[in-house]
């Protein structure tokens, strides 16, 4: 949708050349690499520009990919893609949410993350239900101000304990409807496609190219 109206033809197209993406997650940098490399677009990632990183003040998924793609388009001069992204527990009042970050602390230890989500869910008793969706917003904003946003869905269950090393994040205890395998046991060929950050980038594709 676009920042500045959702009809079709308010929607800026995204040129080739440089894209910032405006992330220090060494993990969402490769994927979208990889989602964008069709696309005739050079993404470069906030950490190779040495851009700070914003406190994330929104109260959306959206309002954070905005703030963070907006910062990333006005300091680099170029376009910036933001993503903000979270793990959603249908029983935790979809909790951790836009904290989903935060509960794996400063030393980003998302092993203890996945911890404090079975504990939180184990202290709702035995027959707590495990459903949850990961959630992605995508802001694309240019050093004019200008924004479009798309967002991104993958609904799963959980498992404990966590299975599988390959991914990131909530990844090992996160199985995606219609698998009997979590994000952390999937090679990343497999696993990206199925995700929601893959859901919000179809969305983008679809409207800016």
């Amino acid at each position: 949708m676009s920042g500045e109206g959702s009809e079709p033809q308010a929607i800026r197209k995204l040129q080739p050349g440089k894209l910032v993406i405006a992330s220090h997650n060494a993990g969402k940098v490769r994927e979208i690499r990889a989602l964008l490399g069709p696309y005739g677009v050079d993404p470069i990632s906030a950490a190779e520009l040495d851009l700070p990183e914003p406190e994330e003040t929104g109260t959306t998924f959206v309002a954070n990919a905005e703030l963070k793609a907006l910062q990333a388009a006005d300091l680099s001069g170029l376009p910036a893609l933001a993503d903000d992204s979270g793990l959603c527990v249908d029983a935790l009042d979809g909790d951790p949410g836009i904290f989903s970050a935060r509960w794996a602390g400063e030393e980003k230890d998302f092993r203890e993350a996945m911890r404090r989500v079975e504990d939180n869910l184990a202290a709702k008793g035995p027959n707590v239900g495990r459903d949850a969706h990961f959630t992605c917003a995508l802001a694309l904003a240019w050093p004019d101000g200008h924004v479009e946003w798309f967002e991104g869905r993958v609904d799963g269950t959980l498992v404990w304990p966590p299975r599988g090393g390959k991914g990131f994040g909530y990844d090992p205890m996160f199985v995606p409807n219609g698998h009997d395998r979590t994000f952390g046991e999937m090679e990343p060929d497999e696993k990206t496609p199925l995700t929601h950050r893959a859901d919000a980038f179809r969305q983008l594709v679809a409207a800016v190219f």
